[in-house]
């Protein structure tokens, strides 16, 4: 198990938001010893400083993963903390938005082992999804542990490269995002239509969680699912005629959504 490595040597998570708190839980739950784990977070919650690991104390020299798990805007202020464990042996992996591969060697060193990851907030319940992509210096066993890190959290897949990593960005790191709109205008359209607001949004949650469990369960594609729902001439029907209309339904709007996304993922990477 590739886990195994990380209890021996260590792991230092860099940052323990929502985010790093879902995966420090994710790891935990899979058997990493906390007296394994070294974590820096100037803002530590009560539950941190009760799972027991090694808390803003002196960190390893080179442990065999550093995960950077802060704001991107506040990489700056914390790399200098894990510096010297570049150019060495030491994994780096990075759940960063819009800080790219290049920008991380510059400051850890050309020949860093870096895994730059994209996971989303469903992670938090277990139910994320991270795509991965990594430098020249990465071993496939590195990356099999990278992989098997993220995985505490929910699904992985492999990316071609780092030029993908804005597209996912744009579906499914900021598409929680969008799937919560969802349910925010589902709910206010059934109050137009005369529901009290707390009966539109309880059916809107439960719908749309509902249909996204049978997705994932089902062996069908989502325009099967679509279809299974569809009756010829009925309501939903009329409904998926508004929602499906090439130039102002759903297809337009997500992909000019999505493209806008993607777009701002690549300014804020130069």
């Amino acid at each position: 198990m590739a886990l195994d490595r990380v209890a021996q040597d260590g792991l230092v998570l860099l940052g323990c938001g929502k985010m790093g708190s879902a995966l420090l839980t994710g790891w935990l739950e899979a058997g990493l010893p906390v007296d394994a784990v070294w974590v820096v977070e100037p803002n530590p919650t009560d539950w941190l400083i009760q799972t027991g690991v090694h808390l803003n104390e002196g960190l390893p020299e080179a442990p065999a993963v550093a995960l950077l798990a802060v704001k991107p805007q506040m990489m700056g202020k914390a790399l200098p903390a894990v510096q010297a464990m570049g150019n060495g042996t030491t994994l780096f992996i990075s759940i960063a938005a819009g800080t790219t591969i290049a920008t991380f060697e510059a400051t850890l060193g050309a020949q860093t082992p870096i895994v730059r990851t994209m996971p989303n907030t469903p992670a938090m319940v277990g139910r994320g999804i991270t795509a991965l992509c990594r430098n020249a210096h990465v071993t496939d066993d590195g990356f099999a542990l990278a992989r098997e890190l993220m995985a505490a959290v929910g699904q992985v897949v492999d990316l071609d490269g780092e030029h993908q990593i804005d597209a996912v960005t744009a579906v499914s790191g900021s598409g929680p995002a969008y799937v919560f709109h969802l349910i925010e205008t589902m709910a206010a359209a059934g109050v137009a239509e005369g529901l009290p607001p707390e009966v539109a949004m309880q059916l809107a949650r439960a719908t749309v969680c509902g249909a996204g469990e049978l997705a994932f369960r089902s062996p069908e594609t989502a325009a099967q699912l679509r279809i299974n729902v569809t009756s010829p001439g009925g309501t939903t029907a009329a409904a998926l005629a508004v929602l499906m209309d090439e130039d102002a339904g759903f297809p337009a709007l997500l992909k000019r959504a999505i493209k806008a996304a993607a777009d701002r993922g690549r300014e804020l990477g130069k």
